[in-house]
């Protein structure tokens, strides 16, 4: 039996199984570890015992996915009370006692999403997650990217005009970053009130759309990628994928030429089709990495 866990700022999602069709979930809130891992470690051990054979996880962040580092597995400098610099991998491995997969929160979706999801038989392919922050994850040629930490998508300077937007960003780095200006606490800050409760009218979603937007085109002309999943708090707005879309073409220009862009944005920019369980099945591919 393989477990997976999606550790995420407010509440850990544990699961069981091998895909899917037999997933048995549980959530746990996201309080000191004292408090949240013996929640975690007492479901695998209910639920799977000495059958287990492999656990993965897919983390909130910063986290250090170098194997050769002192500190891999642990989640480093979040302000998350608590968790700054825990051994979250030697954690589990010790309590469990079998091999365990690591990565972020947003690569664990993205791979749940190329196995079972809206990326399946993909090369590559870029899952975004626009919320409380904004995070990313990218397959290239069939490898998640990792690279020297790994990508901060969030932080990429997109275009900022002060006289049609004056919001000067919530990002405590770099201000107007892309995370800055288009996360959900951006929306707040700026609108005065949660994005989830703005109609769909309202002028907040046509400034998103166009953040959004940018970002995706930095993406598509730098990685080529072949299809965007767009998760999150922000994305729960049905109209929003179709702002993207438009604002992505008119953004683009005609400047690729490709069915991808010219004829197929429903397909080339989505939601996941896994909704909230793309992450924790993606840790169920990290398991069975680890187990191999």
């Amino acid at each position: 039996m393989l477990a997976g866990i999606e550790a995420g700022g407010t509440k850990f999602v544990c699961g069981v199984g091998s895909g899917p069709n037999d997933l048995e979930t549980a959530q746990f809130p996201t309080s000191a570890p004292e408090v949240t891992l013996p929640n975690v470690i007492r479901f695998f051990q209910e639920l799977a015992g000495s059958h287990l054979q492999a656990v993965g996880i897919g983390s909130f962040g910063p986290v250090d996915l170098d194997r050769a580092s002192a500190t891999y597995g642990f989640i480093t400098s979040t302000p998350k009370p608590g968790w700054a610099n825990f051994n979250l991998v030697g954690a589990i491995q010790n309590a469990l006692g079998v091999p365990v997969g690591f990565d972020t929160d947003v690569n664990a979706a993205l791979l749940g999403e190329a196995r079972w999801g809206a990326a399946q038989g993909l090369s590559d392919a870029m899952y975004l997650t626009i919320g409380t922050g904004i995070g990313g994850g990218a397959i290239v040629h069939g490898q998640v990217v990792h690279g020297m930490v790994h990508p901060e998508i969030g932080h990429l300077r997109i275009p900022h005009d002060f006289a049609s937007d004056p919001f000067t960003g919530v990002c405590p780095y770099h201000g107007d970053c892309f995370e800055g200006l288009a996360c959900g606490p951006a929306m707040q800050a700026r609108w005065g009130a949660p994005a989830g409760t703005l109609p769909a009218d309202h002028a907040a979603w046509a400034l998103e759309a166009r953040y959004l937007a940018l970002g995706l085109v930095n993406l598509t002309v730098s990685l080529s990628t072949k299809r965007f999943i767009l998760g999150g708090g922000v994305m729960q707005q049905p109209h929003l994928f179709d702002l993207v879309r438009k604002e992505f073409s008119q953004i683009l220009n005609g400047y690729i030429k490709h069915p991808n862009v010219e004829e197929g944005l429903n397909e080339y920019i989505q939601p996941p089709t896994l909704g909230g369980q793309a992450g924790v099945l993606g840790a169920l591919v990290l398991a069975e990495s680890a187990r191999a």
